[in-house]
């Protein structure tokens, strides 16, 4: 008999809140029509997307004419890039960004290196946190058009200091990107950006709906041919029922949100402790202190990250390894890597409002036995 499954992968996509569930389908029925459109059913339509976006607005604290909705975070974070990098062609063309961004910001910047652009890195210390004095020299720099600051590591979970990195770009004039996806609906939403992103499928929404705001008076051009719906920010037809859901479920993961933090803050502080006690030769990563409530890190010598994920699944646990959304190339994190800490048998647990103290005991009790089992397997023992 297989064992229970237990999710330990929120960072990547968090169970469908229920509220998302009931939104989703109730909007099902309304909300096929094209909003654009003048007849009943596209009137409805309309009236239902504009309620999910002064809803969304107002979680956020931003105008509703600021906000657009995209088919996914990945898309909202390359308009954030190129958006932003396309309004600011007259001020320079490079890009600043720290040097642990998630891949859809670093594969944005791969895209402006290809034409002809420049992108300036800057390096983290070992907890992940930003350096602040190369952030400063880096934005000072003749050129630059925008800079990217993640707001906490999706892979560490250390928090970055976004309020300083802002307030540098403001003295050196160049507007701030904030890929806020990991703490909407989760933490407080920094200040000082430009323009800010986050992905619906994070926060316990539907896949396939990212959110793109853009501060009025901020210089950022739309990177995709022309097209009239969302301000003319992202193109296509939205799919109106997942916004809905989304929407439903992110006013109600923030109302939780105090409460939530509350709860899983000590679960993850047992996970870091324990696991630090009882698996020998392991290094645990990340701010100990400023970070996410819900996300730790790990990383086992001896042991290989892939080979470690299916043993772990095997005894019904799903969590991530090594860079979470490039796994399958099967290379290093580039994150663990710009941190300078151990990146063999790298496992992240991410805990979400469905996590209970057991299934965290459960893990705790049979990470340490896999573990080993599997370094004997490769022969290395007496640890």
């Amino acid at each position: 008999m297989s064992p229970s499954p237990v999710y330990l992968d929120a960072a990547t996509a968090a169970p469908l809140h229920p509220v998302a569930r009931q939104a989703l389908l109730a909007a099902l029925d309304d909300g096929w029509a094209d909003p654009g459109k003048l007849y009943t059913q596209a009137r409805r339509a309309r009236q239902l997307l504009d309620a999910a976006r002064e809803a969304t607005a107002a979680t956020l604290g931003v105008r509703t004419d600021e906000l657009s909705f995209t088919p996914s975070g990945t898309t909202a974070a390359h308009s954030a890039v190129l958006g932003g990098l396309a309004g600011r062609r007259r001020a320079g063309a490079v890009l600043v960004h720290s040097a642990i961004e998630h891949s859809a910001v670093l594969h944005a910047a791969e895209r402006h290196l290809t034409g002809g652009g420049t992108a300036t890195p800057v390096p983290v210390d070992r907890l992940g946190r930003l350096d602040l004095t190369a952030w400063a020299a880096a934005v000072r720099a003749p050129g630059v058009a925008l800079a990217a600051l993640i707001a906490a590591s999706h892979e560490v979970g250390t928090v970055q200091p976004v309020a300083a990195a802002a307030e540098l770009c403001a003295g050196a004039g160049v507007p701030l990107y904030v890929d806020a996806a990991q703490v909407v609906g989760r933490t407080a939403v920094p200040q000082g950006w430009s323009v800010l992103t986050a992905s619906a499928h994070k926060w316990g929404g539907p896949p396939g709906v990212g959110l793109l705001v853009v501060r009025k008076g901020a210089r950022w051009e739309s990177p995709w041919p022309a097209d009239e719906r969302e301000s003319g920010r992202t193109p296509g037809v939205l799919n109106l029922p997942a916004v809905v859901a989304a929407a439903a479920s992110l006013r109600a993961a923030a109302a939780d949100a105090a409460a939530e933090a509350a709860r899983l803050t000590p679960l993850v502080d047992r996970i870091r402790a324990r696991v630090a006690a009882e698996v020998p030769d392991v290094e645990v990563v990340g701010d100990p202190v400023d970070r996410l409530p819900h996300l730790v890190t790990f990383s086992c010598l001896y042991v290989d990250g892939e080979v470690l994920l299916h043993a772990l699944d095997r005894r019904g646990f799903a969590v991530s390894s090594g860079s979470s959304c490039t796994s399958s190339t099967l290379r290093p994190s580039h994150v663990l890597e710009a941190m300078g800490v151990l990146s063999h048998g790298n496992v992240r647990v991410s805990l979400h409002r469905e996590t209970t103290e057991a299934d965290v005991e459960r893990f705790l009790a049979e990470l340490p036995g896999i573990v080993a089992d599997l370094r004997a397997e490769a022969g290395v023992v007496g640890l």
